[in-house]
């Protein structure tokens, strides 16, 4: 069974002070490449995140490098190419999304072209926007 990993999920295991930390570090030291994956897209906001964390929480750049680096070490990375990319797109106009859970839709893309029956994720809403096909896969670790 594979699971895909949102972004979501990623940065709860990372950050201790998360509140959902636990479930999702469980979830992920579970994880190895034959039964776990994500996006490579996830990678730059998992950066983004990192580096832009309020107060003490905030990292270096080569701090969170450290975590993108254990990441690639330890999941599958999903990439699309441009028929993926505008599959996506049209499949979230088919749904009527909008605005930033375009996102969400390109991660969910990656999941599917992964044949991940499993997407972990902490934004279920948004998620389950993207139409059934990927609404029945969506869990919380």
């Amino acid at each position: 069974m594979k699971v895909f990993f949102d972004t979501s999920v990623l940065i709860a295991a990372i950050l201790v002070q998360h509140e959902h930390h636990r479930p999702s570090a469980a979830a992920y030291l579970k994880a190895d490449k034959k039964n776990a994956c994500c996006a490579a897209h996830s990678l730059a906001e998992i950066y983004a995140s990192l580096t832009r964390m309020p107060g003490g929480q905030r990292m270096r750049g080569d701090q969170a490098l450290f975590f993108l680096d254990q990441i690639r070490e330890r999941l599958a990375i999903i990439t699309l190419d441009e028929e993926d990319y505008y599959s996506a797109i049209a499949s979230a106009v088919a749904q009527r999304v909008v605005g930033g859970t375009i996102y969400d839709a390109l991660l969910a893309k990656c999941a599917l072209k992964a044949n991940a029956p499993t997407i972990y994720t902490w934004d279920l809403d948004h998620f389950r926007l993207l139409g059934p096909e990927v609404a029945r896969r969506v869990r919380t670790p």
